[in-house]
């Protein structure tokens, strides 16, 4: 790893640098301990999660993962039928809304977690996806996800998720082709991120608006307080870390 990353600020001008997670979490059912480390020791604003606890008491594993990683529960969870949104102190919370995506019969129920929150002088929605398995069923998705941030009407946006397939497939390039793909944009860090034992493919991202500055993007590795033995530990996917400078649409507040 060349160099670390910038740690979230606000700059003079209101623009924010924000540090954004994508994380798939596989319901918890890992070493949670090693998970809350990765989280803390990447020290995000937003934290958008993938396989969030969904059934009995998910309300309250979602605040206890809140709490071992010093952040809180902004969206999502059962109600997004697993995409999951924590947010630092750092986020002022304008809306939130959990979407469900229609049932196709024989697959699970996909949905997103999404906000509009400001961060500084920036101002900018944020969405957290899981797509489908079925090849067949993932571009509708794709669609319907630009859809959801074009009806948040927001200046800027940041997406991320488990996608289920790579940049080359349908999916993947759609979403690609309306936001940047901030790996491609500004490697840093890891690539793949599945599995955590010999990573091979990448399927997980982070994407942003046109206009939002990327800093740098990827899985973690060697990032200070990380460690090989958590990631492995943490889920059965490693997780993608970005940078983002995003611009003031707003006077600027002071935050920590």
């Amino acid at each position: 790893m060349a160099t670390v990353l910038p740690n979230s600020r606000t700059e003079p001008d209101g623009s924010a640098v924000v540090r954004v997670l994508s994380y798939n979490v596989r319901s918890l059912r890992d070493d949670e301990d090693a998970l809350a480390r990765v989280i803390r020791a990447c020290a995000p604003d937003l934290v958008l999660i993938q396989e969030a606890p969904r059934f009995f008491r998910w309300r309250k594993h979602a605040a206890r993962l809140a709490a071992k990683t010093d952040l809180f529960v902004l969206s999502g969870g059962a109600t997004a039928a697993g995409p999951l949104l924590l947010c630092s102190l750092r986020a002022t919370v304008e809306r939130t809304q959990d979407v469900l995506l229609p049932l196709v019969q024989g697959q699970h129920r996909r949905g997103f977690a999404t906000a509009v929150v400001t961060i500084g002088g920036a101002r900018f929605g944020a969405l957290s996806c899981h797509l489908s398995l079925s090849d067949a069923e993932r571009p509708a998705q794709a669609g319907l996800l630009i859809d959801q941030i074009t009806s948040m009407d927001v200046p800027y946006a940041v997406v991320a998720g488990d996608l289920n397939e790579t940049p080359a497939g349908r999916s993947f390039q759609r979403i690609a082709q309306q936001m940047q793909d901030c790996w491609a944009t500004a490697p840093w860090g890891g690539e793949n991120t599945f599995d955590p034992d010999r990573p091979r493919r990448r399927i997980d991202a982070v994407f942003a608006s046109h206009g939002i500055e990327v800093l740098g993007c990827g899985v973690p590795l060697d990032h200070p307080g990380v460690s090989a033995a958590d990631l492995r530990a943490a889920s059965d996917h490693l997780p993608v870390l970005a940078a983002l400078r995003i611009p003031a649409v707003l006077p600027a507040f002071a935050d920590s």
